[in-house]
Parts: C-alpha cells; sequence; structure tokens
C-alpha cells in the first residue's frame, strides 16, 4: 500500500486495540484495587479504590472529642488526600508504561 516500505495499517491497528485493551484492563484493576491513608499518626483511616473512589473510613475512638469536631474533620480530609494521592501513585506506576507506548504524552484526563 506504501510504497518504500511504509507503514503497515494493519498492523498499527492491531498494535492500537492491544494497547486499548491493556488499558481497559489496568484501568478495571485500578477500580478494583483498594489503597490505603491515614493521618493523626494511624487514628483515621481511609481506603480508596485505585482509581479514587472512597470505599471505607475508619476513625480510632481517641480521635473523637466532641469539643473539636474541626480537627476530626480535618483529620479526615488529610486522610483521603493520603490515600487519594497514593491512588495517583499506583495509576502511574501501572497506567505509566501505557501512557508511553501511546506517544509518551500521557493521556488526557489522567495524572500523568
Amino acid at each position: 500500500m506504501f510504497p518504500g516500505g511504509g507503514v503497515d495499517m494493519q498492523q498499527l491497528l492491531q498494535q492500537a486495540q492491544k494497547m486499548q485493551q491493556d488499558l481497559a484492563a489496568a484501568q478495571q484493576e485500578l477500580a478494583e484495587t483498594p489503597v490505603e491513608g491515614s493521618a493523626g499518626g494511624g487514628l483515621v483511616k481511609a481506603t480508596v479504590t485505585g482509581s479514587g473512589e472512597l470505599t471505607g473510613l475508619v476513625i480510632d475512638p481517641r480521635a473523637v472529642d466532641p469539643e473539636d469536631t474541626e480537627t476530626l474533620a480535618d483529620l479526615v480530609v488529610a486522610a483521603v488526600r493520603d490515600a487519594n494521592n497514593s491512588a495517583q501513585e499506583l495509576a502511574k506506576t501501572k497506567l505509566g508504561p501505557l501512557a508511553q507506548g501511546l506517544g509518551g504524552g500521557g493521556i488526557p484526563g489522567l495524572p500523568f
């Protein structure tokens, strides 16, 4: 089709399809992988999926002070943020090589 050793379009399409399947599988694995974050020396622990969905929150009774709910709220936010940061690192690890295969510029909408 392309004189002089041009690109084999069928092979290129197959490679693109395989990368798309690999990316979908990695995204599914991320969605199912729990990642934990904590704050306050472990007084508050948050669990998110690798895609960032909050699935669990554990609050140690020692963190509960009825007179100071602001600190507890701050600990919850910090634990969720910590878990989400870990989830983003996991996403970079799992999806980064796939993004490199798509041209190295990352994929719009993904955190890398």
